[in-house]
């Protein structure tokens, strides 16, 4: 057994130090790990932060802006991460443990929250890869199901192994603290495959094309319908770029924190 004391990281004036809870490792390139959450920091669900390591040799830190998928009301913070091999700070992050040190920064923001977007019925939350990670969030929130009838996540991936959280989601968050009754009711959650045999097939963009999105138990019109729906987007570029223009199509418009819309995007993601 390896046993090796906490890795411990020096101060800095600019970013707060926290420690490592806990640590999963879903497959060969995705994790996720929770840090202490502290007493000051405060923040909406959706929102990201930044999260990084001390750089070589007293070099600047590393640092990565990443979704927190912790609710607002949760006492830790949850992130989920692919591994990149040799990556600046995801090469190192990936072997963090229990007890290790992390920098966190001081200001979290963000588009995906419920304030980006106008009222509506449906909240459709579409997500590639670690996108996932802020409807993570939003779905733990007792606000969410208080502002919309249905919340509908759905999750591309490459493999069946990629769908980090799925036993809790297909439960419909059975067990959740604050929104368990609710979600039992409100949520419904669509895992979609795109290299690997999956009961459901394809990109989000040609689910949305042949009508899979709106199938039952979702409620409502066939299609997108600006009267009612609002969305959020995150994850790869492509995916933002070609549901955008689907919604954009539907006659939805963007939101952002300043002026609320249809739908939203998180900017700082996309390339």
């Amino acid at each position: 057994m390896d046993v090796r004391a906490p890795a411990l990281i020096p101060d800095n004036p600019a970013f707060q130090r926290v420690g490592v809870r806990w640590v999963r490792h879903w497959n060969e390139h995705l994790f996720s790990f929770a840090v202490d959450r502290p007493a000051s920091f405060r923040f909406r669900s959706g929102e990201f932060v930044m999260i990084g390591l001390p750089g070589e040799q007293d070099a600047r830190p590393v640092m990565r802006a990443y979704s927190i998928a912790s609710p607002a009301w949760a006492e830790e913070l949850e992130f989920l991460s692919i591994k990149v091999p040799g990556g600046p700070l995801t090469g190192r992050l990936q072997a963090v443990r229990a007890g290790d040190q992390l920098y966190l920064g001081r200001k979290p923001t963000g588009t995906l929250v419920c304030d980006a977007l106008l009222g509506g019925r449906r909240l459709w939350l579409l997500a590639t890869g670690t996108g996932l990670a802020p409807f993570l969030s939003l779905a733990r929130d007792p606000e969410v199901y208080e502002r919309f009838g249905q919340v509908v996540i759905v999750h591309g991936v490459r493999r069946v192994s990629d769908l980090a959280w799925r036993e809790q989601l297909v439960a419909q968050l059975a067990g959740d603290p604050l929104v368990s009754e609710q979600a039992l009711l409100q949520l419904h959650y669509l895992p979609t495959v795109t290299r690997e045999p999956f009961h459901t097939a394809g990109r989000i963009t040609a689910l949305i094309g042949d009508g899979r999105l709106f199938a039952p138990p979702v409620m409502g019109p066939r299609g997108f319908d600006a009267a009612i729906d609002r969305v959020m987007l995150c994850g790869s570029t492509e995916m933002i770029r070609e549901t955008s223009a689907l919604l954009a199509d539907a006659g939805l418009r963007e939101g952002s924190n300043a002026n609320p819309g249809h739908y939203v995007i998180e900017r700082a993601f996309v390339g």
